[in-house]
């Protein structure tokens, strides 16, 4: 085992935050580009909005998918980082554009057989003019988002968050602008209504991509990187194991986003008011969980760090100081959900009947939060170590059968409504925290026996 001496918990801590909160930062920014495009297409009419609701919420599990998969880089690249191999790091980033750019064309082919079956999906008439313009605009946009998963990990693996949160802040801003030019048909642009706004986030997508390209193979302190990246070649050795580490995260992050959808249309079933009343809390929801996520994502390069340099105990450390960290933030989010309660809701609706659900789920949505700070901590930590097989079928186990079949019973069995649909997100969010805690726990006691012998 490495005798590094062990650092201090402020240490680890400040580490951590200059870490994630770029990160945080850049996540935050999607927020308020969806936030922003879903009211500029609302302005614009309303079966645009339906329109839009309908794609994105398709396109959403792809995209997640594609995110997870990409996560798979950050472990190696930080593990070489960490032993100092700026050569491998060249390779495996070589083979990780050629992996995403594969995984690209496999959803862009999926997605397209979705696209063909649109018109049986139930989706009203009046809608498909708008729709399939839209679709076909995102498809395009899934190599460009994938690639720049991929140059983001790069990143991110080397510590350099700040070049991710600045390029996406401002392929946010530019999107923003595109969709005031675009869809309203401001300064003699054509007024193009939803597909306006698809073509300004497609263009958005590319100029990042240019961008991260640009500074790459220009900035001086991805020299030695970008030498390592020319002279290094394909090879199957790095694309498996790039497959084998994006997989499994990917199907991780993909079956719990398929477990809140499931459960949306678990709450469709009891009408209109619990669905929107639904709706609000999971758009609230997603501040905590990007968060969260962004804290994390930085907890999985320190420990992936550390790793590289066999330094268990601080890597124990780490994860220790993590889980303080992010959960004091879902203390933070579970004080300003309670007291901007009713802020929250006016900004979505008036109606009375919705005010009245959100005012009884906003105390589930407290709850579940301390749920989901643990199994972003102890899945990111997980991931930090490159041991992410068993993630899949944990998340399978406290998604699909511990979490669905609660809100099924508690919803519907027992009666409880839409209150007991979501009982299901705290029984799976706690329940996946637990189990990849005690998976985190195992996985290290392996490493230092190892390190031991």
């Amino acid at each position: 085992m490495n005798t590094t001496a062990l650092l201090p918990y402020r240490q680890q801590v400040v580490s951590l935050l200059r870490l994630g909160l770029p990160i945080v930062v850049g996540q935050l920014g999607m927020i308020i580009l969806g936030l922003a495009d879903t009211i500029m297409i609302g302005h614009h009419s309303t079966e645009e909005l339906a329109a839009a609701a309908f794609v994105n919420n398709v396109f959403n599990l792809a995209i997640i998918f594609a995110t997870g998969f990409s996560y798979g880089l950050t472990p190696l690249i930080g593990m070489l980082q960490g032993s100092g191999n700026t050569q491998g790091i060249g390779r495996v980033f070589r083979n990780a554009l050629a992996a995403n750019a594969v995984i690209a064309v496999l959803l862009t082919g999926a997605m397209f057989v979705v696209y063909c079956l649109v018109d049986k999906m139930g989706q009203p008439e009046e809608l498909l003019p708008y729709i399939r313009p839209y679709f076909i605009l995102q498809l395009v946009s899934l190599l460009f988002i994938m690639l720049f998963n991929a140059f983001r990990q790069f990143a991110e693996g080397l510590t350099d968050t700040r070049t991710p949160m600045w390029i996406l802040l401002g392929g946010n801003v530019l999107n923003i602008f595109g969709n005031y030019l675009l869809i309203y048909g401001s300064f003699g642009f054509p007024e193009w209504g939803l597909f306006g706004a698809g073509v300004s986030t497609l263009v958005s997508r590319i100029v990042m991509l240019l961008v991260f390209v640009a500074i790459v193979a220009c900035a001086r302190r991805y020299r030695i990187y970008r030498d390592a990246l020319v002279q290094s070649r394909l090879n199957r050795n790095d694309f498996v194991q790039l497959n084998a580490l994006g997989w499994p995260i990917a199907l991780q992050m993909g079956m719990e986003t398929a477990a809140f959808s499931l459960s949306a249309i678990m709450v469709g079933w009891l009408g209109s008011v619990p669905l929107a009343a639904h709706q609000i809390m999971i758009s609230v929801s997603t501040i905590g969980f990007m968060v969260y996520y962004g804290m994390g994502a930085a907890l999985a390069v320190q420990v992936s760090h550390f790793m590289g340099r066999h330094d268990l105990p601080n890597l124990r450390r780490a994860v220790h100081a993590g889980m303080g960290i992010i959960m004091s933030l879902a203390v933070l989010a579970c004080l300003f959900f309670y007291l901007a309660r009713m802020p929250i809701t006016y900004s979505f609706t008036d109606d009375p009947e919705v005010i009245a659900v959100v005012s009884i789920l906003i105390f589930s949505l407290i709850v579940y939060q301390f749920g989901d700070a643990l199994q972003i901590t102890f899945a990111n930590a997980l991931r930090g170590t490159a041991d992410v097989k068993p993630m899949m079928w944990i998340a399978f186990v406290a998604y699909f059968v511990i979490a669905l079949p609660v809100g099924y019973l508690c919803g519907f069995t027992w009666g409880g409504g839409i209150v007991g649909v979501w009982a299901a997100f705290p029984a799976g969010l706690f329940s996946a925290g637990f189990l990849f805690w005690l998976r985190f726990r195992y996985r290290l006691r392996k490493l230092i026996k190892n390190a031991e012998v």
